[in-house]
């Protein structure tokens, strides 16, 4: 028999969870679909703003960062501390994820193990989740509506919202490897590494972040045929890494532009990578993705609530409206910053100058275009220009 749901919730990752949990303690009759075992290749790093609005606690963090240095091609290193107490926690996406999804289960939600295949629809035109397990049994849960949380190139979105499957992508490769001892070589503990190099990815950055006992070293790129391992050996070569133990590895495209549309008009709505919620320029993911899901879950309830199926365009709407002039920018800086070593030369050289550095951890840490000291925005306007036209030293 199938098994009917109000809302079925295809990928368990944190965007996938979110919504879940909200929906569950909502009331709602909650499935939560997960492939186990695939853990998407990511840096790890979140807000103080997550931790504090989701409810994050102390025993996921494994590390605390206090500043990032950045890596222009010419080698040229330049520091960015944070200010005071402040700090971006550092998490283990293996762990982080599961806890999530348990948080989700125990607020309700019925979680299901398996790999997504399609959406048929009955005799009502109701929809119904087909999924198989290890086994290769086909599994079937009817749903009222359902949420596509299944990451970049979705399936549920080239099925359902074909054109947010269209949305461009960067393919993401990282290895998780034994951290060597702090202060060894360039490593330090509690600093990120950013490499602005086209060695290492002609069209993105590369990175190396600390995760406690373990560091997360990565690179991505959309240009077909650049080798992402290669590049990373390479990098932990130069770095002094290449002799640290490989624990694992993944690969996994990300999508770097927002989907024109989430849902179906009818009963399904996406979130997270696969409504292409990840910040261009930055690859950040984690925040947006569990905001997405939560606005996601909010506009489910809406439509379940008053039957109207334009109710699930609010979940694109709210998200955009909090956070499209963030996306908007940074996707210009992506598109101009990464587009030559020389651009990214200058990019680097930007990041010295304290306003820059001041006000990007606010914005940051605060997910919010900080809007205190009007004058270092103009402060940082002219140093741009003088940057683009070539009047200011690299």
């Amino acid at each position: 028999m199938t098994e009917t749901f109000d809302v079925v919730v295809v990928g368990g990752g944190p965007s996938g969870a979110i919504a879940a949990e909200e929906l569950a303690r909502a009331g709602r009759h909650v499935a939560l679909l997960d492939r186990a075992g695939r853990i998407k290749p990511c840096g790890g790093a979140i807000p103080p703003r997550l931790i504090r609005d989701f409810a994050i606690p102390e025993h996921l963090i494994v590390a605390r960062i206090n500043s990032a240095r950045m890596i222009a091609p010419s080698e040229r290193e330049v520091d960015m501390p944070i200010e005071g107490s402040g700090y971006v926690g550092m998490v283990d996406r293996e762990h982080f994820d599961e806890f999530l999804r348990t948080r989700a289960a125990e607020a309700g939600a019925v979680r299901h193990t398996g790999t997504y295949e399609r959406i048929e629809r009955d005799s009502q035109g109701t929809a119904v989740v087909v999924y198989a397990t290890r086994a290769g049994q086909e599994v079937r849960l009817r749903a009222r509506i359902v949420i596509g949380a299944d990451g970049a190139k979705s399936k549920v979105a080239k099925q359902e919202v074909p054109i947010a499957a269209k949305v461009p992508c960067v393919f993401a490769y990282h290895e998780i490897i034994e951290s060597p001892p702090d202060q060894t070589g360039r490593f330090d503990a509690k600093r990120c590494d950013v490499f602005y190099q086209g060695k290492h990815s002609p069209d993105f950055y590369s990175w190396i972040f600390p995760h406690g006992a373990v560091t997360s070293i990565g690179t991505g790129s959309a240009q077909k045929g650049f080798s992402l391992r290669g590049s990373i050996a390479e990098l932990r070569k130069s770095t002094g890494l290449e002799g640290q133990k490989l624990i694992r590895h993944e690969g996994a495209p990300i999508p770097m532009k927002p989907a024109k549309r989430w849902d179906n008009g009818k009963d399904v709505v996406l979130a997270g990578d696969a409504a292409g919620v990840v910040a261009p320029a930055s690859g950040e993911g984690i925040y947006y993705a569990m905001v997405g899901g939560q606005f996601a879950a909010q506009a489910v309830e809406a439509c379940l609530a008053t039957g109207d199926a334009r109710a699930l365009g609010l979940a694109r709407k709210r998200f955009m409206k909090e956070h499209g002039r963030v996306f908007w920018i940074l996707g210009i800086m992506q598109y101009f910053w990464y587009s030559s070593e020389k651009r990214r030369e200058k990019f680097v050289s930007i990041c010295q100058d304290k306003d820059v550095q001041r006000l990007t951890w606010e914005s940051y840490m605060n997910k919010k275009l900080t809007r205190r000291d009007p004058m270092a925005h103009v402060r940082i306007f002219f140093k741009d220009l003088a940057h683009l036209f070539g009047l200011a030293r690299a």
